[in-house]
């Protein structure tokens, strides 16, 4: 499935955005008291973007490991519910925004602003432990079988937020837009085999009739 261009997407992932414990053997990324890290997405990972509740279809997506390796990610910044408040950004260092193995690993030090400062707060206590990112897709591929989209190209990476609920609305909206073709298309796909079903029933009806004449 074509996706749209220049089209900004919003996805809240169920992974979780933590701080380490001072007496955790993991490496920090970025020296700092304000330390947090996560992932902003995962690969090969198949997640619901969008159920219609017109027939219960689910319609599902997946990142591509390939699909960062030609990504904008210039200046990056880390915001709450992608709402503007600036809590890290790649271009001063507090930032880090790169894949792994694993996904889209992110890395911050909260540490620069009382805003950044009180979300560390909230994520060190459990309050925040949710992540979520905006980006643009440079290509795509749909399977019509599977109702799965894999995102093959992320074109540019704007922001990476701590969310306050996984369930963003900013992505059912970016999903049903990305989407909207596609539900059509199986809609239609749909009516016209029910369609198509009648008219065989009718047909057998018909035949069963003149054999008992």
């Amino acid at each position: 499935m074509p996706a749209k261009p220049n089209e900004r997407q919003y996805r809240a992932m169920q992974v979780v955005l933590r701080s380490l414990p001072t007496d955790s053997e993991r490496e920090k990324r970025i020296e700092s008291d304000y330390y947090v890290e996560g992932y902003a997405s995962t690969f090969n990972d198949p997640y619901v973007l969008w159920q219609d509740p017109w027939d219960g279809t689910e319609y599902r997506e997946i990142i591509s490991p390939d699909a960062f390796v030609e990504t904008d990610m210039s200046d990056v910044i880390m915001q709450f519910d992608h709402c503007g408040d600036v809590l890290a950004r790649m271009s001063n260092g507090t930032l880090i925004v790169e894949p792994d193995e694993h996904g889209l690993f992110i890395a911050a030090d909260l540490s620069k602003s009382d805003s950044a400062r009180k979300r560390f707060e909230e994520i060190d206590n459990g309050l925040v432990t949710r992540m979520s990112w905006a980006f643009t897709v440079g290509a795509s591929e749909y399977d019509r079988d599977s109702h799965t989209t894999t995102i093959t190209r992320v074109k540019k990476i704007y922001d990476v937020s701590a969310v306050s609920l996984p369930a963003d609305p900013n992505t059912e909206i970016s999903a049903r837009n990305l989407l909207d073709g596609v539900i059509e298309q199986s809609r239609k796909e749909l009516a016209r085999r029910k369609a198509a079903l009648l008219r065989a029933k009718a047909c057998l009806a018909i035949t069963n009739a003149k054999k008992g004449n």
